[in-house]
C-alpha cells in the first residue's frame, strides 16, 4: 500500500526547501503526498526577503478538506509561523491517529527567523502531538532557553529536557557540533539511540531539515518502527547531499538532490 503523506509547511519558490522539498521527499520515498500550506515566502538560495501568513481559519480548511476524504497514513508539521497558526494546526490534527513528525522550524538556513518569537510557547504546549520531533541544535536551545549543545553531553541532556516538555520522542541533529561528524540522537521511553554520519564538504544543504521529516513521516507511515525509520530517513539525506553537485540552482546554499536515485536513462 502506498502511504498518505500530509504535509504542513510553508512555501519555497526556490524548491529547496518547504512543501516543495516535502513533495519531493515523500514521492522519493514511495508515498503519496499531500499538502496544506501555512505560509507562503519570496525566498532563494540566498535568502529570504518577504513572509505572507496565511489565515489560520484557511490552514484549518485545507486539513479538515483532506480529513474528510482522504485516508492519512502519516503527517509531516514545518513551517507554522505564528501561534494563532499553530493552535489552528494543533486543533486540526485532533483526533487523528497516526505518526506526527514535528520539525519545529524556526530559522532558515541563511539565519532569516521563520517563526515569530511569541510563537515559541505556543509551540512548545503543542510537542505532545508529534510523534517524534526533529530539532537541530539551535532550535533545541531556543525551545528550551538554553545555549546551544556543542558537546554529544549536551546533547542528550538537551533531548531528555525535550522529553519532558512532553514529547513522546525526538530525533535531535547534530549537523551543528564541530568536526567532521554530524551525529544524530534518537531519545524516547526506549532509551536512546545514537545515528552516527560523517560531514559531506558542501553548501548544498538548503531544506534539509525538511527534507529528514519528511522521510522519516513517510518511512512512519509505511509502517517501519521509529529507530528503522529514522535510520533510512538519515540515510536518504546523507545520499541526497551527497550527490547535490549533480544539481546548478542558485550561488548560495543550493538544495539536496530528492530525486538523486532516478538517474538518466533509468526512470522506472
Amino acid at each position: 500500500m502506498i502511504p498518505n503523506i500530509l504535509s504542513i509547511a510553508g512555501s519555497d519558490p526556490s524548491g529547496g526547501a518547504g512543501i516543495q522539498a516535502d513533495i519531493k521527499t515523500i514521492s522519493a520515498n514511495g508515498g503519496y503526498a499531500m499538502a496544506a500550506i501555512t505560509a507562503l515566502t519570496a525566498q532563494n538560495t540566498q535568502g529570504v526577503t518577504a513572509v505572507q501568513m496565511i489565515a489560520p481559519d484557511f490552514v484549518a480548511a485545507q486539513i479538515a478538506s483532506i480529513r474528510v476524504d482522504i485516508r492519512v497514513d502519516a503527517v509531516k508539521i514545518g513551517m507554522l509561523g505564528t501561534a494563532a497558526i499553530i493552535r489552528a494546526v494543533h486543533e486540526g490534527l485532533s483526533g487523528l491517529k497516526m505518526h506526527i513528525v514535528l520539525d519545529p522550524v524556526m530559522v532558515a538556513k541563511s539565519g532569516d527567523r521563520l517563526l515569530q518569537a511569541e510563537a515559541v510557547a505556543a509551540l512548545r504546549a503543542a510537542l505532545p502531538i508529534a510523534s517524534v520531533i526533529t530539532p537541530n541544535l539551535p532550535e533545541a536551545a531556543d525551545l528550551l532557553g538554553v545555549p546551544e549543545a556543542t558537546t554529544r553531553a549536551d546533547m542528550q541532556a538537551q533531548a531528555q529536557a525535550l522529553l519532558a516538555l512532553g514529547a513522546q520522542a525526538v530525533l535531535l541533529k547534530g549537523g551543528h557540533l564541530p568536526g567532521n561528524d554530524c551525529p544524530d540522537l534518537l531519545a524516547s521511553a526506549a532509551g536512546v539511540v545514537w545515528l552516527p554520519g560523517t560531514r559531506h564538504p558542501t553548501r548544498k544543504t538548503h531544506g534539509t531539515g525538511c527534507t529528514l521529516s519528511s522521510a522519516l513521516a513517510t518511512h512512519l507511515g509505511h509502517g517501519l518502527p521509529l529507530p528503522l525509520a529514522a535510520v533510512q530517513a538519515k540515510a536518504y539525506v546523507a545520499r541526497a547531499i551527497a550527490t547535490a553537485d549533480a544539481l546548478t540552482v542558485g550561488i548560495g546554499h543550493g538544495p539536496t538532490h530528492h530525486f538523486h536515485a532516478i538517474t538518466k536513462g533509468n526512470t522506472q
